[in-house]
């Protein structure tokens, strides 16, 4: 009888010891054939300013602190800067702000310990500040920036 019971016992242990072989196969060919999210997503991330300011707030330096932190560990392709004025005051005025606004955050961006990248900066002045309706857009006194990022 006691033979019998070690036979059993060797047959299962062996039958559990291939049942785990194939888990492990069947996990090793699906890592191969599921392609792992990105780890270096690109970001994209506004700074708002106070009215008629170039200065970042506080507050824009916290975003702009938490997307360098972000891109770290990465390869930054390129960043994208595109200042923003809403429509109070001459177009022209709007303008030059909104340039001032993208070299603002340009600035902060590179003293963030943002890894080197080709910078893209431009400005857009008070154009698409007021709807179709007439609505002033207020929230337009910002600047968007994109991150481009790659894994390294």
């Amino acid at each position: 009888m006691k033979t019998m019971s070690t036979a059993a016992a060797v047959a299962a242990g062996a039958a559990l010891a291939l049942a785990l072989a194939g888990c492990t196969t069947i996990e090793n060919a699906r890592g191969r054939i599921v392609k792992a999210p990105a780890r270096c997503p690109d970001q994209t991330v506004d700074i708002y300013f106070e009215p008629q300011s170039a200065e970042v707030t506080p507050e824009g330096r916290a975003v702009i602190a938490a997307a360098a932190n972000g891109a770290q560990g990465c390869a930054v392709r390129r960043v994208e800067v595109l200042g923003l004025a809403d429509a109070a005051g001459a177009p022209e005025a709007n303008l030059e702000l909104s340039k001032r606004r993208a070299q603002s955050v340009t600035a902060a961006l590179a003293g963030a310990g943002l890894p080197p990248a080709e910078f893209r900066v431009s400005a857009g002045g008070q154009a698409g500040s007021v709807t179709a309706g007439g609505q002033a857009a207020p929230l337009r006194r910002r600047v968007d920036v994109v991150l481009h990022l790659a894994p390294r």
